[in-house]
């Protein structure tokens, strides 16, 4: 059975024993993928995508043709009818009757909600503005797990856009859950994470710094999570160009790295990761691409109830 309309908007409707569940889930389907190739089959997912996507949307597409299942839907909003100014409430309302489960990306914050209201069918927020971008988070969680062992004890570095970087706020939700793990805040100034993600540290009591110096923090990470500065979220040209290419990862600054460090990012990259370090065995960002298709298999799986 599918799990009642189910929306996933943010990374904290998923409990940690469902996030251990589908981290585990993902694994099983790594090492037997035969088992799951019809899994879904006769299901639809819609993909729903009103702003460019090229990871999430064609993973969320590759999960669910893996699992013998199929695909329909829009990769901008002007193919869709938000051309000719249909609402994203009218949007779902029709979509519910086409498929059996939904996944959107929308660029205005909080248009997965007045989704969530008006579906028939469990829908997942494939990212919404600057909030949240759950499924991403899942994938950074199992990459983090895979690399280190374990999601407890770690020294987590975040760098670059935090403040309109949905993943970095939605993978520190995630990871407050988990004991024990100390950030280090690096950014700008005009980027510092938002008040109310730095009232989340303190409230449960975690330990953290905010910093501008990448180079001198990198000897202390476990993780390292680049973002890049994201122009799209500017309202001026001057300030993306002055922060654009604040902080450059490069080979030299990883001299003093922890060996197993492991380097993050949700991707697309421009600048902010040197193209030398993609054979660095520490580079893990294309490998989250993996985990990322793997857990959105999970997720999917797991809100049809055809998990078992």
């Amino acid at each position: 059975m599918a799990k009642e309309n189910r929306s996933i908007i943010n990374i904290l409707d998923l409990s940690i024993e469902e996030l251990d569940h589908l981290m585990d889930l993902a694994d099983k389907i790594e090492k037997n993928k035969e088992e799951y190739w019809e899994r879904c089959k006769h299901k639809k997912l819609a993909t729903l995508f009103f702003e460019p996507s090229t990871r999430t949307r064609l993973s969320f597409e590759a999960a669910m043709l893996e699992l013998g299942g199929s695909v329909l839907g829009f990769a901008g909003a002007s193919s869709s009818s938000a051309a000719k100014g249909e609402s994203v409430a009218d949007t779902i309302e029709t979509v519910s009757n086409y498929a059996d489960i939904i996944t959107m990306r929308h660029p205005k914050e909080g248009a997965p909600v007045v989704a969530a209201n008006h579906t028939s069918v469990p829908f997942i927020n494939a990212g919404d503005g600057g909030h949240f971008h759950p499924t991403q988070t899942l994938a950074d969680l199992l990459t983090i797990r895979r690399c280190k062992g374990e999601l407890s004890g770690l020294t987590i570095g975040l760098c670059g856009d935090l403040k309109f970087g949905r993943t970095v706020h939605s993978l520190i939700d995630a990871m407050l859950r988990y004991p024990n793990n100390r950030y280090i805040l690096i950014s700008p100034e005009e980027l510092q994470l938002p008040e109310y993600e730095i009232e989340k540290l303190k409230e449960e009591g975690a330990e953290f710094i905010q910093t501008t110096d990448l180079e001198g923090s990198i000897p202390e990470l476990d993780i390292l999570y680049m973002t890049r500065v994201q122009k799209e979220r500017f309202f001026n040209e001057e300030d993306y160009l002055r922060l654009k290419d604040i902080y450059i990862l490069t080979k030299e600054k990883l001299e003093n790295a922890k060996k197993d460090m492991a380097i993050l990012h949700p991707l697309p990259r421009v600048n902010e990761i040197s193209v030398a370090i993609d054979q660095d065995e520490r580079a893990k960002y294309f490998y989250q691409t993996l985990c990322g298709k793997q857990m959105r298999m999970a997720l999917i799986l797991y809100l049809l109830g055809l998990d078992q």
